[in-house]
């Protein structure tokens, strides 16, 4: 690699951090309705974790519902949402809290 292609590719690196980056996200979609089932037969505690949108880098994809062990989760579930940061937005995964 010559020092001209080296010099080109040092000054671009160095100029991404200098603007903000601004990113264009639709929308999370509205929260779909879910019949939720009676919970199996099961040792331990269960709760409902509702179903959610995700972002998988390009689109929402949906992930359906489903009984989770109650152990290690919080009392109050957060839907996914977008948090912008200095720069950029981030995408915060729906957690329990």
């Amino acid at each position: 690699m010559n020092c001209g292609k080296i010099m080109l590719a040092l000054c671009l690196f160095l100029l991404e951090g200098c603007g903000p980056l601004y990113t264009d996200h639709s929308p999370v979609p509205p929260i779909r309705a879910e019949r939720v089932p009676a919970p199996p037969k099961s040792p331990y505690v269960l709760i409902w974790q509702p179903g959610h949108y995700d972002w998988n880098n390009s689109r929402y994809i949906w992930i359906s519902g489903e009984w989770v062990k109650r152990a290690g989760h919080g009392t109050l579930w957060q839907d996914g949402y977008w948090k912008q940061t200095n720069q950029t937005s981030v995408w915060v995964p729906a957690h329990w809290i």
